[in-house]
């Protein structure tokens, strides 16, 4: 094992996640499928090795250290990019049920192809806006857990993602700040699409130092009928 796999698998294994050759292959294996199709498309401005264990696969997997993902089923990914952090999730707790909706068919195709190689079974890459997807029945108010790394500010992300979440499920939104204006400002966004601020983590990054924040959003009820509005209207016209 070199030292970047070491470092990746030793940081783990302190927060209790234990991997498998396996699971470390197909860490790596994603790694090369990234760097490969980052040159016909941009998925990623970080390329160094040791930068996407940390910056993209530790930061991912960091969700699990804050919530329980043994007891999660269905997990959403809204405007994953790349597959962050639904991909690596998956490769640590296989048993999870993913929905990933991008509006660039590239990146879609890019994660149809990775999930082929890395063998991933019961992950659903929706080529679609979010809003369009959440008024789908198939996908409305039935999740576990939906999240959103570092997409747009809060009270568009709860427009975006909580008509996912079923009533009692979560929304994560991970940040790479503290989000004291946007909590402020996210208030009626809460209100109106029935959620409500559970907690928040503060996290920093092993080697980088860089600080992380995730925030923690429960759903009380099912999703008011005239959300989310038509596709563009939440960055548009935020609630």
């Amino acid at each position: 094992m070199d030292q970047t796999l070491h470092w990746f698998n030793s940081c783990l294994e302190e927060r209790g996640i234990m991997l498998s050759p396996l699971q470390l292959e197909q860490f790596e294996r994603y790694y090369e499928l990234l760097i490969e199709w980052n040159e016909r498309m941009n998925l990623t401005g970080i390329t160094e090795r040791d930068a996407v264990y940390e910056k993209h696969f530790y930061d991912s997997i960091s969700l699990a250290f804050f919530m329980n993902m043994e007891e999660i089923t269905r997990l959403a990914d809204i405007g994953s990019g790349a597959g962050f952090p639904s991909i690596p999730l998956k490769i640590c707790y296989p048993h999870l049920q993913i929905t990933i909706v991008d509006s660039l068919n590239k990146r879609i195709q890019f994660l149809n192809h990775l999930c082929n190689e890395l063998k991933l079974d019961q992950v659903l890459c929706l080529h679609s806006r979010a809003e369009d997807a959440s008024r789908k029945p198939e996908h409305r108010d039935c999740y576990d857990v939906v999240t959103a790394r570092a997409v747009a500010r809060l009270r568009v992300l709860n427009e975006f993602c909580l008509p996912f979440a079923k009533p009692g499920g979560i929304f994560v939104a991970m940040k790479g700040s503290q989000l004291h204006d946007e909590l402020k400002e996210a208030d009626f966004s809460l209100h109106e699409l029935k959620g409500k601020l559970m907690k928040q983590f503060d996290f920093e990054l092993p080697n980088e130092k860089s600080k992380r924040h995730f925030v923690f959003i429960s759903k009380s009820a099912s999703t008011p009928k005239k959300y989310p509005r038509k596709s563009g209207m939440p960055l548009k016209q935020p609630l």
